[in-house]
């Protein structure tokens, strides 16, 4: 029957056990080692960061009769009082339920008197933005010239609504917003303390679901604790908060970059038979394409992960270009799922969207289209020569598609050791960062022991040790020798792949814009319908197959 929920049962108790506001609990004690106190502090954070518990460790610091370290001895009169919440000179208002001037008046007349047992008189005002504003002027005059006996403690989750006259008097501290490690930490610490099995797995999803507030995840900790029988497990928290586990998105990934449509949708299905938060899976699908795409440039970042091995696998599977894409359709796709008839179908058009704007993508073969779009401006009268120009109908150019060398080349048995470096990255077929890093190389030389190549310095960061091991493999097998990958970085000589490809693209365009300006049907239309062609309408028609 005694039973004390784990948020306040585990509340710090002094500066050292504060998680996550070192900034603040850091400053605090160097002003009192300093005897820099300020008259008034203002803590300024979102719900359970701590506000009011590091308020009243710094009351209890201030009048404490016995500083350890400059923190709360927690033995004296004064800690104990304090923790016990039986100190008459901390006086504690919540301001949501005292907004009247009255209140504030009656409150405030008492400060002129001396402290009743500490060294300070304790003013600590919780919520303060909700005072109204004749409150705050009553508040104002007191805090211009407070006496040296009062301390001014205020917390709010919206400073906004605080008068700028009362906050430039007033030191301000931002407390952030905690990370899921911190909280997964301090939830593992709590649980070993309390002697209650758990899956570290379970406290990432409630780390994560706490959304930054430390009293939130303990909370949830305390309904996990009840809902698992004092077991914390990954299967029951999933339950509790209507999860999903991480290998169900992994697989959804995994059909993502195969370009599988077919088996992106069998994968949903699969998991709405587990009845899940779509809104949640697509909040993780976001999360593990960020971690994929800051893995890509940095690759030591998935040292700190810990599904490294499995996020450094996928991170090879994307190119960092589909990451992107894919994390801002997934980014603008959380507002339109709410508006979809069912969340499902709205999950589902949201996959099948990223596949849809993927350009390598190949599951709908469009119809040959004319590339411009025109606009026409309408005349009142046509003449005779108008009309023979405007009836004939625009017949869509198609761009013959040439013969690729590499086909002919795949065709063969043996490599050509003579083809240029250019076509043997494309008759690899890499993916993802290898891919980018054989394109910003160039092929310095090739013997029977050694390939060696220079890459461009400024895409050096694209290079890392599995990115090179895969390159290595795939030469070995196009060359059919146990060749040895040499990579240094130096500037380049000649252009490329990476370069050639955009020389490439962009002659491509010209060819297409010329065809356009030099079409007589174009021509005609312009001349006789006033037609323009928008600006940026005009792309060259590609193969499907093609992979650039």
């Amino acid at each position: 029957m005694n039973h004390q929920v784990l948020a306040r049962k585990w509340r710090p108790h002094n500066f050292t056990e504060i998680v996550g506001q070192e900034h603040v609990s850091q400053s605090l004690i160097n002003a009192l080692q300093h005897n820099r106190l300020h008259h008034a502090y203002l803590f300024t954070g979102t719900r359970g960061v701590g506000k009011t518990t590091i308020a009243r460790i710094l009351a209890k610091a201030i009048n404490c009769e016995n500083l350890q370290n400059y923190n709360p001895c927690g033995q004296c009169a004064v800690c104990q009082a304090l923790d016990e919440g039986r100190f008459l000179d901390l006086i504690e208002v919540d301001a949501a339920s005292r907004t009247k001037v009255e209140d504030t008046r009656d409150l405030l007349d008492n400060a002129q008197y001396a402290p009743n047992v500490g060294k300070y008189k304790v003013y600590l005002i919780d919520e303060v933005h909700m005072l109204s504003g004749h409150s705050f002027n009553a508040l104002l005059k007191t805090l211009e010239e407070p006496p040296e006996h009062v301390k001014f403690l205020l917390a709010t989750t919206d400073p906004q609504k605080i008068p700028v006259t009362v906050l430039s008097r007033c030191l301000q501290f931002n407390l952030k917003c905690l990370t899921p490690s911190q909280i997964s930490e301090q939830m593992a610490y709590i649980l070993g303390e309390e002697k209650i099995e758990f899956e570290q797995g379970a406290l990432r999803l409630i780390a994560r679901a706490a959304d930054g507030s430390m009293r939130d995840g303990l909370s949830l900790l305390d309904q996990a604790i009840v809902f698992g029988n004092d077991v914390v497990s990954t299967e029951t928290v999933s339950q509790m908060l209507g999860t999903i586990a991480q290998q169900p998105v992994e697989d959804l990934l995994r059909c993502l970059a195969q370009k599988d449509a077919q088996k992106v949708l069998h994968t949903i299905k699969d998991l709405a038979e587990l009845t899940p938060d779509f809104a949640d899976i697509l909040q993780q699908v976001l999360y593990v394409l960020n971690r994929l795409a800051l893995i890509q440039l940095v690759p030591s970042v998935a040292d700190a992960e810990e599904d490294a091995e499995m996020l450094s696998e996928l991170s090879q599977l994307f190119s960092a270009e589909e990451l992107q894409l894919y994390y801002q359709i997934a980014l603008m796709g959380q507002k339109d799922l709410g508006l979809a008839p069912e969340p499902r179908a709205g999950f589902e058009m949201i996959m099948l969207r990223m596949l849809a704007f993927n350009p390598q993508f190949s599951g709908v073969k469009p119809q040959n289209r004319v590339a411009p779009v025109v606009a026409q401006k309408p005349r009142p009268q046509s003449s005779s020569v108008q009309r023979e120009a405007a009836e004939p109908r625009i017949v869509p150019q198609v761009i013959p598609e040439a013969v690729s060398p590499i086909a002919i080349e795949n065709e063969t048995t043996e490599p050509n050791a003579d083809l240029p470096w250019h076509d043997v990255v494309d008759a690899m077929k890499l993916m993802g960062l290898t891919r980018e890093l054989a394109n910003n190389c160039i092929l310095e030389s090739l013997d029977e022991q050694q390939c060696r190549l220079i890459l461009d310095p400024k895409q050096a960061q694209i290079r890392s040790p599995r990115s090179e091991e895969k390159l290595q493999s795939a030469v070995q097998k196009y060359y059919g020798k146990a060749l040895k990958l040499v990579i240094k970085t130096e500037s380049v000589a000649s252009d490329t792949p990476a370069i050639k490809n955009h020389k490439a693209k962009l002659n491509r365009q010209q060819e297409a814009v010329d065809a356009i300006d030099n079409d007589e049907n174009i021509q005609a239309l312009k001349t006789n319908f006033d037609a323009r062609v928008i600006p940026g309408s005009i792309e060259p028609v590609q193969n499907n197959s093609e992979e650039k």
